[in-house]
């Protein structure tokens, strides 16, 4: 008989207002998720989740914004891989993110070459209504906070 080892997991979900605030509050949940995995506040993985979670975010607010509508932020550690994956998705499915060429005139443009500045890789899935735009960086493990929880978060 084989023995199956359980993949450790950790997820988090949450719906936002499509608000400069909820964008807020996106970015303080995950920093705050991250903590209670084992990634204390002001840790690189942190630092590094809160500017694209804020990125990511505000561009759900900005461009992907459709009256009556929520976005969603979805955060996702696996452990054998060490990937931190964050998922936030809109309701417009019709404007698409793309690097842009840099411009030091521009006002605005800039986030995606600020999420791959973190090292992290992104694209963008298209759902039956709406968008994810992902981006994973590689983490390191998580302290005993996981263990200490029973696997639960």
């Amino acid at each position: 008989m084989e023995s199956q080892i359980s993949t450790p997991q950790m997820h988090f979900a949450q719906r936002l207002s499509p608000t400069r605030r909820g964008a807020r509050l996106a970015r303080r949940l995950t920093t705050y998720q991250l903590d209670v995995w084992g990634f204390p506040h002001g840790s690189d993985l942190s630092d590094a989740a809160a500017h694209i979670t804020a990125e990511l975010a505000a561009n759900a607010v900005t461009h992907g914004h459709v009256p009556g509508r929520d976005f969603e932020l979805r955060l996702a550690y696996e452990q054998p891989t060490r990937t931190l994956r964050i998922e936030v998705s809109d309701a417009r499915g019709d404007r698409v993110p793309e690097l842009r060429p840099p411009d030091p005139e521009a006002e605005s443009g800039r986030g995606l070459r600020l999420v791959e500045a973190t090292d992290a890789t992104w694209g963008v899935v298209e759902r039956l209504i709406g968008k994810t735009v992902w981006a994973e960086l590689r983490a390191p493990s998580p302290e005993l906070s996981f263990a200490r929880n029973g696997g639960k978060t």
